[in-house]
């Protein structure tokens, strides 16, 4: 419920089981000075809610965009918590009609911060909507149809709007613009990681070794939502076969969860797999790949393949994918001739060494 006595609009990722999300909730920090990494993004934010309070006013609207799991609900929920005001959250595949965000804003009291995840994929008409909202905190109700259809203004309460996107790009010039200030929230680095990984052991009341953690933050892909569900792993794996999280237990559990020395998984062996063998390293179309992992085109090219390009294993080319030759060594093949030539030129590999 929020302040005013309205039942609050909550969507969030589903997680692999309500476990899970108690899990991952216990683990969120509460403060931008637990928060671990994006030190720049940190830096910004205190300063512009610092300034917003010393102003007595509601911070600018923030736009929070980068890859999943990099903690963009986690600020979210910080910059209401630290701005001592009452936080709102909702979705944009959950707001589908111009009705349902109306709904929402009107039902806000003043300086409440709302929160949009995947703001990029809520409908149109909602989206034009938000714009005067953002704006003016004010929204036009159309009563009627046709010809006798009247423009009904209605003030809203002063609000904090705080979007979240991993695709800023599909984000329409107005919305975006209408952010007073937008964080582009980075990969982790090895050490940031680490640095997860300990607070996570010590909030779980774990015992880890520094070399078990350093094996864990080389796997996670970067980021922290999957440091902190390998290392559930990891203690599970330990629990069941006793020896404590050390080495020994980090290595079993990720063997046994198909997370290999350089993060991948099932899915993106799977995709590799397909590239090297079937298709000579390529190259190959996307709807081609995807049908052969028995995987949606969106599903690859969204969730697996920003993945295998960043760490160098995949290049696109007007063509297809094309396998690099970081992947071959990997996977312990030899790239033939025939792949060379069939990706237009050897210089996709040579990129690569």
């Amino acid at each position: 419920m929020t302040a005013s006595g309205d039942p609050a609009v909550i969507v969030r990722p589903t997680p692999e089981s309500e476990a899970e999300l108690a899990f991952e909730g216990a683990l969120r920090p509460q403060s931008l000075a637990e928060f671990v990494g994006q030190e720049k993004v940190r830096a910004q934010l205190q300063l512009l809610l610092r300034a917003a309070s010393l102003q007595n006013r509601t911070p600018d609207h923030i736009l929070l965009a980068g890859p999943p799991g990099l903690g963009k609900t986690t600020l979210a929920m910080i910059v209401a918590q630290e701005s001592g005001r009452p936080l709102r959250m909702s979705s944009g595949p959950a707001i589908q009609h111009a009705g349902d965000l109306a709904a929402v804003l009107s039902s806000l009291v003043p300086g409440e911060i709302l929160f949009i995840d995947e703001i990029h994929r809520m409908a149109r008409a909602a989206e034009e909507m938000l714009y005067l909202a953002m704006e003016d905190f004010r929204i036009d109700i159309m009563v009627g149809k046709g010809a006798g259809a009247t423009s009904i203004p209605l003030d809203l309460a002063p609000f904090t709007l705080v979007g979240a996107t991993t695709r800023s790009g599909m984000l329409p010039n107005p919305l975006r613009d209408r952010f007073g200030f937008t964080a582009h929230l980075e990969f982790y680095s090895g050490g940031e990681l680490e640095q997860v990984l300990a607070r996570a052991a010590a909030l779980l009341n774990l015992p880890v070794d520094r070399a078990a953690l350093a094996e864990i933050a080389g796997r996670c892909r970067g980021t922290p939502r999957i440091a902190n569900r390998l290392l559930r792993r990891v203690r599970d794996y330990a629990l069941v076969h006793g020896g404590g999280a050390g080495l020994d237990s980090v290595h079993g559990a990720l063997a046994l969860y198909d997370v290999d020395e350089l993060g991948l998984d099932r899915l993106d062996r799977a995709v590799m797999n397909i590239i090297l063998t079937r298709f000579d390293g390529g190259p190959v179309g996307l709807n081609t790949l995807a049908v052969s992992v028995g995987e949606e085109a969106e599903t690859v090219e969204s969730v697996v393949e920003p993945f295998l390009v960043r760490i160098g294993l995949v290049t696109r080319t007007p063509r297809g994918r094309v396998a690099t030759r970081l992947a071959w060594k990997h996977f312990g093949l030899t790239p033939h001739d025939s792949s060379v030539s069939a990706a237009g030129s050897p210089s996709l590999f040579e990129d690569d060494l």
